[in-house]
């Protein structure tokens, strides 16, 4: 465990989810994003996958721990539409913003609650906060998860992509990473999954990306693309970042958050210093991750400096 691996991590995501974001969708969203997806310097930029993502690290950090109601406040006040929030998580977001609390909001657009990929693809955070400290992960994942996904499904997503980036900062091992997921699994449909995926590596079998997406999924639900990232990082974890993005991108659907979950797990195995440097140079607020990350990994639980966690 590693600065560098912290700052792969939290690097990793942002990369996937910038450079997947392009490709993300239908002929509207892709056009709609060919507009967006440029700062004014023609920096990359990400989307709502990566404000989300360090809106959470921001929390933990000032908050020593999982603090439900800054997070939900950070969470509201970061929504920027232009940021490519979907309909129901801006209506969400914006009843917070306006006083309603979160606990009602998170059941207001869906009655049982969403189970989205939006809680799994901020997981990254919770697991590199918490790899001191693995036996909290599956608690605080869910309640990062909860404040906008309700649904156990949208928790459970965050629990798997949260376990296997904190296992990725101890160990280089595809079978210890998958372990690590495996024994947080509550739920058949992805335990099912999780064991496809596990069959295809240890008989290094190489499906294609389409064969990935029809079996594993590439849709915005949980159950559709948590383990796809999962088996795509592992699949690709000693090759270039490249070539993991290429077939997150090339299994189509929801590119830009399963690049950003696979990214964030790839990166915490390899490090910063293994992601494209080129692709780096072009990323928005680059300097901004990498100090994020660092602080991360400074304060996290078990650390000296962490703060009381609650």
């Amino acid at each position: 465990m590693t600065r560098d691996r912290f700052q792969g991590s939290i690097l990793g995501l942002a990369l996937g989810d910038s450079l997947g974001a392009p490709f993300e969708g239908g002929p509207l969203e892709r056009m709609v994003w060919k507009v967006l997806g440029k700062t004014r310097t023609g920096k990359a930029r990400w989307t709502d996958d990566t404000q989300m993502a360090i809106d959470l690290c921001e929390s933990l950090v000032a908050s020593g721990g999982v603090n439900q109601e800054d997070l939900a406040l950070r969470f509201a006040h970061g929504y920027r539409w232009s940021r490519g929030y979907g309909p129901a998580a801006a209506k969400l977001l914006k009843r917070i913003r306006y006083g309603r609390d979160w606990r009602e909001a998170s059941r207001s657009v869906y009655r049982d609650g969403s189970y989205g990929n939006g809680g799994a693809m901020r997981a990254p955070a919770v697991g590199l906060y918490y790899s001191s400290a693995p036996d909290l992960i599956p608690t605080a994942a869910r309640q990062t998860a909860e404040i906008t996904h309700a649904h156990p499904l949208g928790q459970e997503g965050a629990v798997l992509i949260a376990a296997a980036t904190a296992t990725g900062t101890t160990t280089d091992s595809k079978q210890a990473i998958l372990d690590g997921v495996i024994e947080h699994c509550r739920d058949a449909t992805f335990r099912n999954k999780l064991a496809t995926a596990g069959s295809w590596l240890a008989r290094d079998e190489r499906p294609s990306p389409q064969e990935v997406a029809k079996i594993l999924g590439n849709g915005i639900s949980a159950p559709e693309s948590c383990v796809t990232a999962i088996y795509l990082a592992l699949h690709f974890l000693h090759q270039p970042f490249d070539q993991l993005l290429a077939a997150a991108i090339a299994g189509k659907g929801d590119t830009d958050t399963i690049g950003a979950m696979a990214g964030a797990i790839w990166g915490a195995v390899n490090g910063a210093t293994a992601l494209p440097e080129a692709e780096l140079a072009r990323l928005e607020q680059r300097e901004r991750l990498e100090q994020l990350s660092a602080t991360l990994y400074d304060n996290r639980a078990g650390s000296d400096r962490a703060g009381p966690t609650n």
